[in-house]
């Protein structure tokens, strides 16, 4: 038990930018209990409208949310985030992330929509 994060590609364009359904999206990364950067895509899914219980609901990510999770994770912004069963994050994540935002731009750059969505 415990939170499970992921990262989804896939060709097909969704019509909103959270709680969307896709048919054919690929694993793209997996995270382990990375608490603060699920707090972090909690925020950006209520930002860009989502209302649900964040678990289970997907949202996509532009360039322009790449950019900014990137300057957030450099400078140590991520939210301060806890939850049953999440875990903590503890600062060893930050290669992996990077390593996750470097490919998620090729991926964009390709045609593909990156999209996060988690369970826990």
């Amino acid at each position: 038990m415990g939170l499970d994060m992921y990262a989804y590609m896939t060709r097909e364009t969704p019509a909103r930018p959270v709680d969307f359904e896709i048919e054919d999206a690929s694993p793209f990364y997996y995270w382990r209990k990375h608490p603060d950067l699920h707090g972090w895509m909690e925020e950006l899914y209520r930002e860009k409208g989502g209302e649900e219980q964040f678990n289970c609901v997907p949202v996509q990510l532009t360039a322009s949310d790449l950019d900014r999770l990137e300057a957030d994770i450099r400078s140590g912004d991520l939210p301060d985030t806890t939850g049953f069963f999440f875990g903590d994050s503890d600062g060893t994540e930050t290669a992996g992330d990077l390593a996750f935002i470097a490919a998620a731009r090729v991926a964009l750059a390709e045609g593909y929509t990156i999209y996060y969505n988690s369970w826990w």
